[in-house]
């Protein structure tokens, strides 16, 4: 049975969904208003693969991951841009949709917009207004009285007394108390507005993601997902305002991936520590990048380096050169394999005990290939069907070990010279099979013999 750590209870649970075998899931997206960087990546494939895994084990799922469309730093970039923020949005969600699909990330079924969900904000807004939870001081803006909903801080598990401390209204702001935040913002000079019951404005940051979660998946649900840095207060005033205005639980479980660190820190665009997925994929390949956020287990911070990124190529190449020169077949053998692999995806998607099995499996299909290539085969099936659970293993494998080559190597020249040089050794001119070697190696080109062939790749 699958387990799951529910940030709400703090423990590991056994999932049982609300409604038989359906799954519904909802997981806070992007902003959009630059580039993706690669802790965007991190949370996107770590809900890739929770999505990969639910539907493997049977569920029928329902995924929904939401885009914020306008916000402050939208506002700001398109005002320095000199475009419109509509304008700025599409060519991010455009640029977000291209690194997902580098990356092999399944599209969401459904990737609801901020701005196309205004009406239903306005009516939570109004019905928080009716309960005594939310309150117009009469500026255009609305605030969410924090004090009156029971329990806030359960997520987090931080108490209101304590976040008191320190609290204090800014200057322009209409709240009652501190800790109330703003569910609908009146309009400022030059900013994009709409029409409203307390005049025009725009959606405070929180509201949206309860209006599009429940409207999408109803009331209550599933799974609510993110990262961890959203746990409080962004997930902390989503449970507020939904289980206020529903008078209902608001998501069953609630999963948050660890963050992309460097030197210790979060990767993020406001410390300026940041690289984007596309300046990352101009040096690696996709499925490298895609094997280091999967290798980690979700919930772990994953220190970003070079040499984490070359330990993550070099265990694809492990995998790629078991695969090499096995006939591609349906998958076969290897029980105990999938078992264990079965064992550790089941616990909390426990994605470091995964890839072992892998490992192991590798080993398994070396010590056959050169006995019972039949049976290497089907174990080689076997490694692209659980390969593909995590989204890796399913190129062929020649086109992964010789990524690159193309411009800095003449791919027929190679051809040629190695079939030269296997001329050589069988004439047993050991002298020219070794010239050719070293030429070949000067072209940084490194050959690799076995009872199968010769076959090449780039070397690192």
């Amino acid at each position: 049975m699958l387990t799951i750590y529910n940030t709400l209870t703090k423990t590991k649970e056994p999932f049982k969904p609300l409604d038989g075998n359906n799954v519904r899931m909802y997981v806070c997206g992007m902003t959009v208003y630059d580039y993706c960087h690669l802790g965007h990546g991190r949370s996107m494939v770590a809900f890739d693969l929770a999505t990969r895994w639910l539907r493997k084990s049977g569920y029928n799922l329902t995924y929904v991951r939401n885009i914020t469309d306008i916000d402050d730093k939208i506002i700001n970039r398109a005002n320095e841009n000199g475009e419109t923020f509509d304008a700025l949005t599409a060519r991010m969600i455009d640029a977000m949709h291209e690194d997902e699909r580098r990356l092999n990330i399944l599209p969401p079924d459904q990737e609801p917009r901020a701005t196309d969900h205004i009406a239903g904000m306005h009516a939570m807004i109004q019905t928080l207004i009716d309960k005594g939870y939310a309150y117009a001081p009469g500026n255009g803006d609305v605030y969410y009285r924090v004090g009156k909903f029971v329990g806030y801080g359960k997520l987090s598990r931080k108490k209101i007394e304590d976040l008191r401390i320190g609290a204090r209204i800014e200057v322009g702001e209409a709240k009652q108390d501190p800790l109330d935040f703003v569910l609908w913002k009146g309009v400022k000079p030059g900013e994009p507005s709409w029409e409203s019951p307390w005049g025009h404005g725009r959606p405070g940051w929180h509201i949206e993601c309860s209006v599009m979660s429940t409207c999408c998946l109803g009331e209550s649900f599933d799974i609510h997902g993110g990262g961890s840095d959203l746990e409080f207060p962004h997930h902390e005033n989503e449970i507020a305002q939904s289980e206020a205005a529903t008078g209902k639980p608001y998501a069953n479980a609630w999963m948050h991936c660890g963050m992309i660190r460097i030197n210790g820190e979060k990767m993020s665009k406001s410390l300026n520590n940041f690289f984007t997925i596309r300046d990352v994929l101009e040096k690696y390949h996709p499925e490298v990048v895609r094997y280091l956020l999967v290798a980690s287990h979700y919930r772990s911070a994953i220190n970003y380096s070079e040499d984490s990124l070359r330990d993550a190529k070099g265990a694809l190449e492990r995998f790629y050169h078991a695969l090499r020169g096995l006939p591609r077949v349906p998958a076969s053998g290897g029980d105990a394999f999938v078992e264990r692999f079965t064992a550790a995806m089941n616990d909390d998607f426990g994605t470091p005990e995964a890839c072992a099995v892998l490992f192991d499996l590798v080993r398994e299909i070396n010590r056959l290939r050169e006995s019972d290539v039949s049976a290497a085969a089907g174990l080689a099936g076997r490694l692209r069907e659980l390969g593909d659970v995590l989204g890796v293993l399913q190129l062929e494998a020649d086109d992964f070990l010789r990524a690159g080559a193309e411009g800095k190597v003449d791919a027929a020249q190679v051809e040629d010279l190695i079939q030269a040089r296997l001329q050589a050794r069988a004439d047993k001119n050991w002298g020219e099979s070794d010239r050719i070697r070293d030429q070949l190696t000067a072209m940084g080109v490194v050959l690799e013999d076995s009872k199968g062939g010769t076959t090449w790749r780039l070397a690192d």
